[in-house]
């Protein structure tokens, strides 16, 4: 059968009528007449009789407009799947990942850029609350950040757990066992992180509960540069401890943080509804990867 005639033949009962219907399908009259003439001809009988300039469907013909709707959206999700899959094998994901959580990603992007090579993976650095917003924006498709409560505008898995350590010149830690208040760093210069990371609205926000406002010396995008300014003994930092580990330790020590402990939950994040195959052969490879993922 040639979906074609049978889109003529449906659009003809639509717009009860062959002119209407040719116009809405920017083709001539003949041509939808010959095409349904054609469809006609192939099913063995008439499916629509003329009634001046409109049409009225025969038995026959009300039998195939049910089952002519159904196979043309049938037909239009057939076109789209594949046209996905080409998609996938040629497409575009845009992926945003917190500076300091890239060791999180690195087996993800290895399996994902193995199975799916044709596929472009752009990769964005940059803190929580600048991935959120450009999630939002439509200009990532997916991110890997830090989130402290649920979002309604966001669907997330959380693949880990992140905790907090105050990282100190390594001459100044006698016990890195021995907890530290954020009262007791009331008196303590700060390296912070920019104010685009989550991180950073912590500290302060924690510090103020504390009662004090930090005395910053200086802040940075970047992880390793505030290392370098801690074991400088340029002010303190809190780290997570994934990256204060990175660390060398003759340099740069650090002490558990209390009253309250800071720490996030690691998530991947997009945006609720649509999700392209790529985001979603993409989340596949997450959870292979971290198969204790959480909604």
């Amino acid at each position: 059968m040639d979906l074609r005639a049978l889109r003529y033949f449906v659009e003809v009962v639509r717009q009860n009528g062959f002119t209407r219907a040719a116009n809405v399908l920017h083709v001539t009259q003949p041509t939808i007449s010959k095409m349904v003439k054609a469809l006609e001809d192939e099913l063995g009988g008439p499916l629509l009789q003329r009634e001046g300039r409109a049409v009225r469907l025969t038995d026959a013909g009300k039998v195939v407009y049910e089952r002519g709707l159904v196979l043309l959206d049938d037909a239009k999700l057939l076109r789209q799947e594949v046209a996905e899959v080409d998609g996938i094998a040629r497409g575009e994901l845009t992926v945003g990942i917190m500076p300091t959580a890239g060791h999180y990603m690195a087996p993800v992007i290895a399996l994902f850029q193995k199975r799916h090579p044709g596929v472009t993976l752009q990769v964005d650095e940059q803190g929580a609350h600048a991935q959120r917003q450009a999630l939002l924006d439509g200009k990532l498709d997916m991110t890997l950040g830090l989130i402290t409560q649920p979002d309604p505008e966001l669907e997330t898995m959380t693949i880990a757990r992140q905790t907090t350590r105050v990282a100190m010149a390594a001459h100044r830690v006698q016990d890195a066992d021995k907890p530290v208040r954020w009262r007791d760093l009331k008196d303590l210069p700060f390296v912070l992180y920019a104010s685009g990371f989550a991180l950073h609205q912590a500290v302060l926000d924690h510090c103020e509960a504390a009662g004090f406002t930090p005395q910053i010396r200086l802040q940075s995008r970047y992880w390793d540069f505030i290392g370098d300014l801690v074991a400088q003994d340029v002010g303190i930092a809190v780290m997570f401890e994934h990256v204060i580990a990175r660390y060398d330790p003759a340099k740069v020590a650090s002490r558990p943080l209390i009253d309250p402990a800071l720490g996030w939950d690691v998530v991947v994040m997009w945006r609720r509804g649509y999700m392209s195959r790529a985001a979603r052969a993409w989340l596949e490879c997450v959870r292979e990867v971290y198969p204790q993922t959480r909604p």
